[in-house]
């Protein structure tokens, strides 16, 4: 593994650029004047873009085009382009929250100014298009008729690429399913492939995040006020919701009415339910063959489906890319827009455009937390040793972490209560709001139902490198409860900062305590020397999920709440994934932000 340095960053980002110059306005046919210029806020907000590369073309758009489904639905389509002459290949995106902000500047005029042919539709039911809206169900059909429509246009010049975030990845994974022969290349930015899994990790109803994506799927794509007014709407009654019962009925006011969708998927939890045929569109990587790239954060919430996707793709051959920064699910695109942006722009120069200059030597490149530095390693998991921190008591009754078992196991662990009346609230993490990523857990660890497994302060740096777990033994009073595990850095001034969780749904399995794996996602974090590692354990997080009622009823239909009393016992251990590469770098090179000029 090496830590890119500012210099060799500057040196990769200059050369992502081809040696083209700006062209004059001239046209090729078939194009007819006059054409329209690009909305005026995409054109405002372009000119207060920092640190992005300069436009290599002036751009025109055609707005409303109607693309006829398989079915005949008309779905409405923006195309972008240069106003240059030359042939130009096409990137497709295909969205539920319509075609204008943020949409129209950071794809179509961002990229059309760099080459490209952009077309940007709204997925049926959205946006001005046709049919009814559905999450999956008519995706498939809809990108390939939308490809059988550019092979009948004069400008497509049979070279396509796709890109785009969340949703607009899963669409990009639709069309995959069965890649039409001009699909050349693919750039999925914190995208996600399997529907139940962002609806259930875990295995408990992702409450806060299934809220927040029903208010973008449904007013999103009505433009910038509406999506705003309905916004505030659901704040205003966001801690009703989260404190009422039943969930299936009370959700409505704040997101305007009733969400069929949303109410199927808190009705069926269980995978194999038939309900979820067809939903899982990650099995296109397990045969794909057209280069991928995948982007994502460390605290984004689609993180571990973009790890998963990155996985399959490499055990199918797929040439692809990762790369993971230090970003949530929405500042991927805002403060990691340059980033995400070069990244992007060098895969498809490399695969549309036989322009391989700006495409970074090794396959993955990750963000060190605690560092604030670049490194480039050759795949993903990187070679890493486990190292298991056990969970042991304290003299004064609270919660140690030590690298060494403990000699004496008969004195038990500490245990907690978890009250669904007054269940334990999430702070930070992988969410889609505002209030996602890193934060202060000390207020959280004070309270009585949250454990907390605290080390010595490291004598040396400890880098971690990998996917986290925590392997538990656990008993419950009515075998119906949550675990929660977070991995925390506590600093020398005592503040407790998370670096990365996870959530396990646990089942009755007896009087006796269980063997229970938390996965905790995946990381890349170091631990200065002084600082302590801490585990917290509780019984939830809410309302990022939705609260264990004890009972094992739906969550859209539950009415009661039984607390659960939850023990942990020997041996249960944290186990970190070190980094197996050679000793510290002695001068880090402490930047968050790789140059991104591509002139």
């Amino acid at each position: 593994m090496t830590t890119t340095n500012a210099t060799a960053t500057a040196k990769t980002a200059h050369r992502s650029s081809p040696p083209a110059k700006p062209t004059k306005n001239r046209l090729k046919a078939p194009f007819k004047q006059p054409f329209k210029k690009p909305p005026r806020h995409a054109r405002i907000l372009r000119r207060l873009q920092r640190d992005l590369p300069p436009k290599l073309h002036d751009i025109a758009y055609e707005p409303g085009l109607v693309v006829p489904a398989a079915d005949g639905t008309p779905l409405l389509t923006d195309h972008y382009f240069p106003l240059s002459d030359g042939d130009f290949p096409t990137l497709l995106l295909r969205s539920p929250y319509g075609r204008g902000f943020p949409w129209a500047l950071t794809f179509g005029v961002l990229f059309a100014e760099q080459g490209f042919h952009v077309v940007l539709q709204s997925c049926r039911g959205t946006g001005g298009s046709g049919g009814e809206s559905d999450l999956w169900r008519h995706e498939p059909a809809d990108g390939r008729a939308t490809v059988t429509w550019l092979r009948q246009q004069p400008w497509f010049t049979g070279v396509l690429g796709t890109i785009g975030p969340s949703y607009l990845g899963y669409t990009q994974w639709a069309l995959a399913l069965d890649p039409p022969p001009e699909l050349r290349a693919m750039v999925v930015q914190v995208g996600l492939h399997d529907l139940h899994g962002y609806f259930h990790p875990g295995g408990a109803f992702a409450l806060e995040n299934s809220l927040v994506t029903s208010l973008g799927r449904m007013h999103h794509h009505r433009g910038v006020p509406k999506f705003l007014w309905a916004a505030l709407r659901l704040q205003r009654h966001l801690r009703k919701i989260t404190r009422s019962l039943p969930l299936g009925e009370v959700y409505a006011p704040g997101l305007g009415g009733r969400v069929p969708f949303l109410e199927e998927a808190m009705a069926h939890p269980d995978p194999r339910d038939a309900h979820w045929q067809g939903a899982d569109m990650g099995v296109a990587a397990e045969r794909l063959t057209v280069p991928t790239s995948l982007i994502t954060g460390w605290h984004d919430a689609l993180l571990d489906q973009t790890l998963q996707q990155y996985g399959r793709l490499r055990r199918a051959g797929c040439e692809t890319s990762l790369l993971v920064g230090p970003w949530t699910h929405n500042t991927a695109l805002q403060q990691g827009w340059p980033e995400v942006f070069a990244e992007s722009l060098a895969w498809l120069r490399t695969h549309l455009c036989d322009e391989p200059s700006g495409l970074r030597e090794t396959r993955v490149r990750v963000h060190m937390g605690g560092t604030e530095t670049w490194h480039d390693l050759p795949d993903w998991p990187a070679a890493s040793h486990a190292q298991r921190w056990y969970l042991d008591r304290c003299l004064d009754g609270g919660g140690a972490l030590s690298p060494r078992a403990p000699g004496d196991t008969s004195a038990p662990l500490p245990s907690f209560r978890y009250d669904p009346s007054d269940p334990t609230p999430s702070v930070g993490g992988p969410l889609v709001s505002p209030k996602a990523g890193p934060r202060d857990n000390t207020a959280l660890e004070a309270r009585d139902d949250v454990l907390t497994f605290t080390s010595a302060p490291l004598a040396e740096p400890l880098r971690i490198l990998g996917p986290v777990r925590v392997e538990l033994r656990v008993g419950t009073g009515t075998g119906h409860a949550d675990v929660f595990a977070r991995l925390c850095d506590v600093d020398d001034r005592n503040r407790s900062t998370n670096v990365c969780d996870g959530l396990r749904r646990l089942r009755p399995t007896g009087d006796a305590p269980a063997a229970v794996t938390v996965p905790m996602s995946a990381t890349a974090y170091r631990f200065p020397a002084g600082h302590r590692i801490r585990l917290q354990i509780s019984g939830g997080a809410h309302p990022r999920f939705a609260r264990n009622t004890g009972t094992a009823e739906p969550p859209a239909t539950a009415t009661r709440l039984i607390p659960a009393d939850v023990s942990l016992h020997h041996p249960s251990a944290l186990v970190l994934p070190c980094d197996s590469s050679s000793t510290e770098d002695p001068t880090p090179e402490r930047r968050t932000r790789r140059p991104s000029s591509l002139t």
